[in-house]
C-alpha cells in the first residue's frame, strides 16, 4: 500500500483520488475550495481544505512523508508551477504534474517535476485502443472543457472528404475514428470520404465545438 497526496479536486483530481483509494491506497485529498473537499471527504482516507501555494500548508499535512504527490490544481501554469516547486523543496515525495499544454509541461519539467502527464491525450490513446478492440464508447468526458463523442454523420457530410470539410479548421475537432458497419478506421487521413449517413464519427474536441457539430 502506498500513500498519495492529491492536490486539486477538479474532475481529474477527484477521479484519481477516488480510484487510488478504491484500490486500497491511502489518499489525502486537498483543495482550496471547501465544497470540493466536502464532496470527496467520505471517499478518501483524508480530505483537507488548504492552499498548497503556501509551503507551510504542505509542511503542516506532512507532504514530505508521502510516496507521491499529484499536482492537479490550477488551470494556469503559475499555480501548478508554484505548488510543484514547493513540493520539490521539501525533498520528499515523487511529484507528478498535470499539464494543459507543451509550454506548461516544459515549465513543470524545468522546476523538477518527476513526471508530467496530459490526461486528455492519454485518455484519447486509451480510447483508440478500445476502439480497435471493438469496444465503442458513445461519450467520454476528458475534462471540464474537452470530450470524446461518437455520433452519426451529418447528412451534409456524405460524399465529402475530411479535407473538403476542413473539419479541424472549421469545426476545431479531431476525427479519431470512423465506424462503418463492422469496419473501424482509426485516424482516417484527409482523403477519407464519408460514404453513408450510417457512418459514425468518433471525434475529440472542446465541448462547445462538439455542441456546434450536434446542431449541424
Amino acid at each position: 500500500m502506498k500513500n498519495f497526496l492529491i492536490i486539486g479536486l477538479g474532475r481529474f483530481g477527484t477521479s484519481l483520488a477516488q480510484e487510488l483509494c478504491a484500490q486500497g491506497h491511502e489518499v489525502l485529498a486537498m483543495d482550496i475550495l471547501h465544497e470540493r473537499v466536502q464532496a470527496v471527504a467520505d471517499q478518501v482516507t483524508y480530505a483537507v481544505v488548504g492552499d498548497a501555494r503556501d509551503p507551510e500548508v504542505l509542511a503542516g499535512v506532512g507532504a514530505r512523508n508521502f510516496d507521491c504527490a499529484v499536482v492537479a490544481a490550477g488551470g494556469d501554469v503559475g499555480t501548478s508551477a508554484l505548488i510543484t516547486l514547493n513540493l520539490k523543496e521539501l525533498n520528499g515525495p515523487r511529484v507528478v504534474g498535470k499539464a494543459n499544454s507543451m509550454v506548461h509541461s516544459k515549465v513543470l519539467e524545468k522546476i523538477g517535476a518527476d513526471l508530467v502527464i496530459f490526461p486528455e491525450q492519454e485518455m484519447a490513446l486509451s480510447l483508440a485502443r478500445r476502439l480497435i478492440n471493438g469496444d465503442i464508447l458513445n461519450y467520454i468526458e476528458l475534462s471540464d472543457e474537452y470530450s470524446i463523442v461518437e455520433r452519426t454523420l451529418p447528412d451534409s457530410w456524405v460524399g465529402k472528404s475530411i479535407v473538403e470539410l476542413n473539419i479541424r479548421a472549421k469545426w476545431k475537432l479531431t476525427v479519431i475514428a470512423v465506424r462503418r458497419k463492422d469496419t473501424m478506421t482509426i485516424a482516417p487521413g484527409g482523403d477519407f470520404v464519408f460514404q453513408s449517413p450510417e457512418d459514425c464519427l468518433v471525434v475529440l474536441g472542446r465541448n462547445s465545438d462538439i455542441e456546434r457539430l450536434e446542431r449541424a
